[in-house]
């Protein structure tokens, strides 16, 4: 009975060993280096670390060299200036504006910026519309934020309410750029298509068209502290450009 039972413990503990392993080859462990939440202002990560041609910075980012380059000091600066020459033309304010937000984040590309800057505010836009305070608070700085309450609280006192649809957007682009102090602020040009309508608390239409594709284009500022944790930029400013 004896001579069973261990034959029994051991098969016990080999299988407990196996699902073990197992456990810790598909789930994996923490290893403090887990990759931070998504930011969609900033350039995505590579995740293929395993790739030949990627080298280590000196904390410890990945660093990929242009096609046709070598790894050699001085490539990511070349490779920096090149990204920031199209979207302005070297010697320009915007490009030295740019250049220096660079050098005080790492993360600052312009083309992903833009792609964030874009979707985020065809989210504002909709949020408005819909009321949607949750949503604002988390895109906008605390004074724009107010701006916007106060404007849906006064619409929804009135029993006004806003049928609106997002077509799309033309065109966005860079316009204006600065670092106050540890502060970046990025203001994108919007052009885009809505459709738009307000409606009384009766149902009356008293501004906008719902059957119109309305043209607007818009000044929208960005900011985000280059020393904070925080990776997101929030709307710290608007403007019609009409």
């Amino acid at each position: 009975m004896s001579e069973i039972f261990d034959v029994y413990t051991i098969i016990f503990l080999i299988l407990a060993v196996f699902i073990i392993f197992r456990l810790r080859s598909v789930l994996g462990k923490r290893t403090g280096n887990e990759r931070p939440p998504f930011d969609p202002y900033t350039k995505p990560e590579n995740t293929q670390s395993s790739r030949p041609d990627q080298t280590q910075d000196a904390d410890g980012g990945n660093v990929i060299p242009l096609p046709g380059q070598s790894p050699v000091e001085g490539s990511q600066g070349k490779g920096e200036g090149a990204v920031i020459e199209k979207i302005a033309p070297a010697g320009t304010a915007l490009n030295d504006a740019l250049r220096k937000i660079l050098s005080a984040d790492s993360s600052f590309e312009p083309g992903p910026f833009i792609q964030g800057a874009t979707g985020a505010y065809e989210m504002i836009v909709t949020a408005f519309a819909d009321g949607d305070r949750k949503t604002l608070k988390e895109l906008l700085s605390k004074e724009v934020n107010e701006g916007f309450v106060t404007a849906i609280d006064e619409r929804e006192k009135r029993g006004e309410t806003i049928e609106s649809s997002f077509v799309g957007i033309d065109k966005a682009e860079i316009v204006e750029a600065e670092l106050k102090g540890s502060v970046a602020q990025v203001t994108v040009r919007i052009h885009s298509q809505l459709i738009s309508a307000t409606k009384d608390s009766e149902g009356h239409i008293i501004d906008g068209d719902p059957t119109k594709v309305s043209d607007v284009v818009d000044l929208w500022t960005f900011a985000r502290d280059t020393n904070s944790r925080d990776p997101n930029w929030r709307l710290v400013a608007t403007e019609s450009a009409e």
